[in-house]
């Protein structure tokens, strides 16, 4: 979830959206005609899309315009954090100072990879109350996290690139020497998983919690991993995709925020768009603006996918009865 997947802040409005469809086992999960809708235009950098579905609404981020915001069906994308990140920082320090990706926690929190705030915030969305969960590893300050899964114990994986910082690796407040993949557990215990990624993005989980996929935003390597996963931690790194012919082929944008559904179908964003792939990374489609298509999330009870695509928020409307996200 990054906004240096895009050339620049508001670097161009997305054109029509549409589904290249690359596989007929696409047809079980869209129908086909179906339209991509425009929810929510005029935004900065649209990121992080979280559906609540206590209260059947969509929450996405806006992290240079420090906003969070909640959208109905039917109705305009309101201000619902505001800011959403850190408050009065330091444009020649902080780059983005809002909130990233968004997510909920086994209570039903929102939980905030809070860029600015170099931290992983809770929130109730009741009270609109916060609280860090955690913003340091062994004594030291997280560069600025930006994109998480929880799993099913409640254990918050996260990813901690530069993004937030306005000279990335080199910036002064950069503590960490490395830009990695970590997990909070429940009593509050932090591991390091992976650091030796040079910009770890977004982050998923299989269906049965075996395997952790993680995109890199490396403008000279783009690409997703996965790793096999247990308690011990992760082993056996390899590439699931490759999107440097991608990127040569003039795709905008990089690997960024991904889901993962029920069935182990992939939705990820990588060079040209968001792909829709199997567990094999045999693509199935690809959703295309002409801009960069940061992130996803499933919601309606697994009847729509919400897109976040640089300007703007879109839905796309998902087969009746299809397992969505676990």
């Amino acid at each position: 979830m990054a906004m240096v997947a895009a050339p620049a802040f508001g670097a161009g409005p997305a054109a029509e959206p549409r589904i290249q469809r690359l596989s007929p086992a696409f047809d079980r999960m869209v129908a086909p005609g179906t339209r991509v809708e425009t929810i929510a235009t005029g935004i900065r950098w649209a990121e992080g899309p979280v559906w609540v579905e206590a209260g059947q609404y969509l929450l996405f981020s806006d992290p240079p315009a420090n906003i969070v915001r909640r959208w109905h069906k039917g109705g305009p994308a309101v201000p619902f954090l505001d800011p959403s990140g850190a408050g009065g920082t330091d444009p020649k320090l902080i780059r983005e100072p809002g909130a990233n990706g968004l997510t909920l926690d086994r209570e039903g929190r929102l939980l905030i990879a809070n860029s600015g705030g170099r931290s992983i915030d809770r929130v109730n969305l009741v009270t609109r109350r916060r609280e860090v969960a955690i913003d340091r590893y062994q004594g030291k300050r997280f560069n600025s996290p930006n994109d998480m899964h929880v799993a099913r114990d409640g254990t918050i994986y996260f990813t901690d690139p530069p993004y937030g910082l306005t000279e990335g690796d080199t910036s002064p407040l950069k503590e960490m020497s490395v830009n990695g993949v970590y997990r909070l557990r429940p009593g509050g215990v932090v591991e390091l998983l992976e650091g030796g990624l040079t910009r770890p993005n977004g982050i998923a989980l299989s269906p049965d919690e075996t395997r952790l996929y993680v995109s890199v935003s490396d403008e000279a390597a783009p690409r997703i991993m996965v790793y096999d996963l247990d308690t011990k931690g992760v082993r056996n790194a390899r590439v699931l995709l490759d999107a440097k012919a991608m990127k040569a082929r003039g795709g905008t944008g990089l690997p960024d925020g991904m889901k993962v559904a029920r069935d182990g179908t992939l939705v990820c964003s990588v060079p040209g768009g968001m792909m829709f792939m199997t567990p094999d990374a045999e693509p199935l489609a690809l959703a295309t603006t002409g801009a960069p298509i940061a992130n996803c999330a499933f919601g309606e009870r697994g009847r729509a996918l919400f897109m976040t695509a640089n300007d703007r928020v879109l839905r796309l409307p998902l087969r009746a009865g299809w397992q969505s996200e676990g």
